[in-house]
């Protein structure tokens, strides 16, 4: 896996604030709620599509449409409902940190909004140290 980008050096006073210049902390929360995300979709892959037992229904064709239909679902066993719901609460809490962390109250006082915040919050998503893989990984993996 990829290392946590280096912490950054201490500001200069008179270079104008840059709000893709993301504190560790903030980078470190994005890296868990993409960490969290990966393992719950990864989960989901694994289980039936109906959390509850359901009997599915037939494809079905009206003028022409036609409507897939889902086979018969035996529902999630107890253990990976529970994980489910477990990584869901965790991955909620990482947004959460994510979303309401003081970066983006400092982006907002020293006057990034609008589209310039939204491009500051998306940079955060790709940030060096914030993505669970990189290339080089993959790679190495291969």
């Amino acid at each position: 896996m990829s290392t946590p980008a280096p912490a950054p050096a201490p500001e200069d006073p008179s270079a104008p604030f840059d709000p893709h210049a993301f504190p560790a902390a903030l980078v470190a929360a994005q890296r868990q709620a993409a960490e969290l995300y990966a393992a719950l979709h990864a989960l989901q892959a694994t289980l039936p599509w109906s959390r509850e037992p359901h009997p599915g229904w037939p494809d079905e064709t009206e003028r022409g449409r036609e409507r897939p239909g889902r086979p018969a679902s035996p529902g999630w066993p107890a253990d990976a409902a529970a994980e489910f719901d477990r990584l869901l609460e965790e991955l909620r809490a990482a947004t959460a940190v994510v979303q309401c962390h003081k970066w983006w109250e400092r982006c907002e006082a020293e006057g990034i909004r609008g589209a310039d915040m939204v491009a500051a919050r998306q940079a955060l998503k790709r940030a060096e140290g914030a993505v669970p893989l990189v290339r080089e990984d993959v790679d190495a993996a291969a």
